[in-house]
């Protein structure tokens, strides 16, 4: 959209995380208690518009200058006044802003609503508000007293059973949207892991292989192995592949890393598998050790609830995870109880970015 800039504007909202609750003193009331509640149990609707966003690909109907709801609604195929309480809505939370001549304009999250954002969260957002959930989430008691999933119940299969037998569009979404996450802790990775004295590294369950093809490219020297179920290997990024920029460095191992992991290297990487459930993850950490040679470094990198400053983002995916797989994203303690249980040492817990975290650790010789 290019409509000319208004003078000077200032959003009329602004956002940002709720500041955290503090204590209370005896019989005192906070204030923003009510409201505070009231914003959390209208929670859906926040996530639908975000979702909606998303999906009309509004961030990307807005270019960098201010638009009106109604050119806006034009690019989107949207009813202008459906469009513009769409838009207050979202402004409310920092996604877009409001200027004072009632025109919308980009904000640092609206922005990663676009396509061609580096860091874009569009497919993510997608998935995360994907029909399912919806059906899942008023499952939460359930699944609070049991301790196991709901999705069996719901659908009939194990969740990847049924998003693999008949998910179709939201398949693909999840593909896409884990394909975003790897590709933005790619960078990351790479910067964090430090390769010295490395000769060879395996990403085990390494999807595509985006972290390990980032380990590569910054790292000449290093050859690499990609582990993960065969259909996903097939798909691995096009680097790694035959004829790709790193082939001639790389080893596609098909397998499950939960039945056996056939592969020697001095680095084993372990991303975001730990979280299925208790016994996958004993079952891939002693197929590592029993892979490994003794004083092998075995880093795994995974989302933690505790000692986090992204809680309440980690905190909804260990319970949608409860609700879908009956998995559980770890505390400190809890995987490092894990890792030492399977025969790990377990040295240092070091932030990889704001949300995920790498546990450094060695086979026991």
């Amino acid at each position: 959209m290019t409509t000319a800039p208004p003078t000077p504007t200032a959003a009329r909202t602004s956002a940002g995380a709720a500041p955290a609750a503090r204590p209370q003193a005896a019989g005192a009331t906070d204030p923003n208690a009510s409201m505070r509640l009231r914003e959390i149990v209208f929670g859906a609707a926040p996530a639908a518009a975000v979702r909606t966003a998303a999906g009309l690909q509004l961030a990307d109907a807005l270019g960098d200058s201010p638009a009106t709801a109604e050119e806006l609604a034009a690019a989107t195929g949207t009813q202008p006044r459906a469009l513009r309480r769409l838009l207050r809505a979202l402004a409310s939370h920092g996604v877009f802003a409001e200027t004072e001549d009632g025109t919308f304009v980009h904000t640092d999250m609206s922005r990663l609503l676009r396509d061609d954002s580096a860091g874009s969260l569009r497919h993510i957002a997608l998935w995360c508000t994907e029909p399912w959930t919806w059906q899942a989430w008023p499952r939460l008691a359930d699944a609070v007293r049991t301790g196991e999933g709901v999705f069996p119940d719901l659908f009939g299969k194990s969740f990847f059973e049924y998003l693999h037998s008949e998910g179709g569009e939201s398949a693909r979404v999840f593909d896409r949207a884990m394909s975003a996450s790897s590709r933005q802790a790619a960078a990351d990775m790479a910067d964090y892991v430090d390769l010295t004295g490395v000769r060879s590294v395996a990403d085990i369950g390494g999807g595509q292989g985006l972290v390990l093809a980032a380990l590569l490219e910054a790292n000449p020297g290093v050859a690499g192995t990609l582990l993960d179920l065969p259909s996903v290997v097939a798909g691995a990024d096009p680097r790694l592949r035959d004829g790709g920029a790193l082939a001639d460095r790389v080893t596609l191992v098909p397998g499950d890393c939960r039945d056996a992991i056939p592969v020697r290297a001095d680095l084993y990487i372990i991303k975001n598998i730990l979280e299925w459930d208790d016994a996958s993850t004993r079952a891939t950490l002693a197929n590592v050790v029993a892979a490994a040679e003794p004083g092998a470094r075995v880093l795994v990198i995974e989302n933690l609830v505790d000692d986090s400053p992204s809680m309440r983002f980690t905190t909804a995916m260990d319970l949608l995870l409860l609700l879908n797989v009956g998995g559980a994203k770890h505390t400190q303690a809890s995987l490092t109880g894990l890792m030492t249980e399977a025969g790990l040492t377990v040295g240092e817990v070091l932030p990889v970015n704001a949300y995920l975290h790498a546990f450094e650790s060695v086979v026991a010789k």
